[in-house]
């Protein structure tokens, strides 16, 4: 399996994609479930099938693209709004990025350190470890780049998350994952209680970090991506049940640009599984 995901890694651009596209649509076909899920989310946040079609192969997609971006050769990247990462940076609070489901979420962090690790330290991103054994021992590697720090989802790895953003650096967080049960609240996504991480919300009020909001849109053919960054729309409150409903609204607000890129099929209304931090 190992082979496997190397070999995949160094396949082109174009390639990878076509390949990907033929597996998001042969995941559809195959899971009642998978279909089931993606339809009714989509049509919770009020699209028709036909709107959101193109997030089938754009989930398969996603899903070879993250080999890519942990195990291959860099991928052409456009930016969009890099100027407000400068501008938050010059506030020296620290900055935590907010991406969902969305694009290629994965070409997000390493882009950063990439083109802004030298000049504002590395970006600290926090991780679920994977079930199986090799997978998880493999991800460790992989995720692990000059300039990006991959910490676990637990005690310690929080405590690295608050030092980084005390030390001006910044920190990347998936707020529409569903964290485990404890560890999060019941908050309106798409007008329907969804169990959300209050993480990202806490982070910002005791460390007053400066949020954005971070996507990274597949572009067609060898283009590569164009990662979009924008401040959240509004200040974040001081009242945690609000600030974490206005995450939720910021990533919605996120999502409705480009609704075709969102992985649909992810369980976003699931209860929590039990799980303690170590």
């Amino acid at each position: 399996m190992t082979f496997l995901i190397r070999w995949l890694s160094i396949l082109s651009l174009p390639w990878m994609q076509r390949i990907g596209w033929l597996l998001g649509w042969v995941t559809w076909a195959l899971s009642p479930r998978y279909r089931k899920q993606f339809r009714e989310q989509s049509h919770q946040a009020g699209y028709s099938f036909a709107q959101v079609r193109a997030a089938v192969g754009a989930a398969g997609c996603q899903a070879l693209e993250s080999f890519r971006v942990w195990f291959g050769a860099p991928m052409p990247v456009q930016w969009n709004g890099a100027e407000h990462i400068t501008q938050a940076f010059e506030r020296g609070k620290g900055v935590l990025f907010m991406t969902p489901h969305l694009g290629c979420f994965e070409i997000t962090a390493p882009s950063f350190s990439q083109r802004f690790g030298d000049a504002h330290g590395a970006m600290t991103v926090l991780y679920r470890p994977a079930r199986q054994a090799w997978l998880r021992q493999l991800l460790v590697h992989a995720r692990e780049k000059p300039h990006l720090n991959a910490v676990p989802a637990s005690m310690d790895g929080v405590r690295q998350l608050l030092k980084a953003l005390r030390r001006g650096h910044s920190v990347g967080l998936l707020p529409d994952q569903v964290p485990p049960d404890g560890m999060g609240m019941w908050s309106s996504m798409w007008g329907r209680p969804a169990y959300t991480m209050t993480l990202g919300a806490k982070l910002a009020m005791q460390t007053s970090a400066q949020i954005l909001v971070a996507w990274g849109e597949r572009l067609p053919g060898d283009q590569g991506y164009c990662i979009h960054v924008e401040p959240m729309k509004e200040e974040l409150s001081d009242d945690l049940v609000t600030a974490v409903l206005q995450i939720n609204k910021a990533m919605e607000a996120l999502i409705r640009q480009c609704p075709e890129q969102y992985l649909w099929g992810y369980a976003r209304f699931k209860r929590p599984r039990r799980e303690e931090l170590a």
